[in-house]
């Protein structure tokens, strides 16, 4: 799978519901005056991606025993949102422009692993009958999970010592994100950890994203 990021200001916008006020309201003025810096920030996202690219690919392909859906996924840089994921059918996920470009790593990682896994239930597990919410609850976890319990994923972003972090902006899961943690170090494999996941989640049947 080959990540390619590029600018999209139509698709950027469909998310100004989720930016904040000031956004939302100078939505065309910002990527405007933003487009050049936008164009830098593509060029040295795709720089620092391309150098764990490949490795990266295969190590979740290998970890969740599910090649990638798709051969290649797009990354749209974005001046209103930090982070947004495709819920299946769709290759491609928003990333905030204003980051490091090798820090930027580990959350673009966490949202192509959030699509892979809605991509993986949605074609193998969707008789379980869950929410697109509880989907995406384990979801995040899983994401959380490859991207920092085992020691392959820590080569990627060596810098990174938040490890396997509940300090994030998603309270509602944290309960179930510290129960499958355990089920993650311990797992025969990673359909034994989505169908914990699933009789787990399915006990929440309220969250929401």
């Amino acid at each position: 799978m080959k990540l390619k990021y590029v600018i999209d200001k139509k698709y950027d916008k469909q998310f100004l519901d989720m930016s904040s006020k000031v956004i939302r309201d100078n939505f065309d003025g910002i990527y405007k005056n933003s487009l050049r810096y936008l164009k830098y920030t593509q060029k040295q996202y795709q720089l620092s991606w391309d150098e764990i690219g490949q490795k990266f690919s295969r190590y979740v392909a290998k970890e969740t025993g599910y090649e990638w859906f798709y051969p290649e996924y797009k990354c749209v840089i974005s001046v209103a949102n930090q982070g947004i994921s495709n819920w299946g059918n769709a290759p491609i996920i928003v990333r905030g422009w204003k980051e490091n470009p090798y820090s930027q790593r580990r959350i673009t990682a966490h949202e192509l692993i959030l699509s892979h896994y809605f991509e993986i239930y949605r074609r193998h597990y969707s008789e379980y009958g869950l929410s697109d919410n509880q989907v995406w609850a384990l979801a995040e976890i899983a994401a959380f999970a490859l991207t920092s319990l085992t020691e392959d994923s820590k080569k990627f972003w060596p810098w990174d010592f938040s490890g396997y972090y509940t300090t994030h902006n998603y309270p509602q899961i944290v309960s179930l994100q510290k129960k499958l943690k355990t089920v993650f170090i311990n797992r025969k494999n990673f359909d034994d950890y989505i169908l914990a996941g699933i009789k787990m989640v399915k006990k929440l049947k309220d969250i929401k994203s």
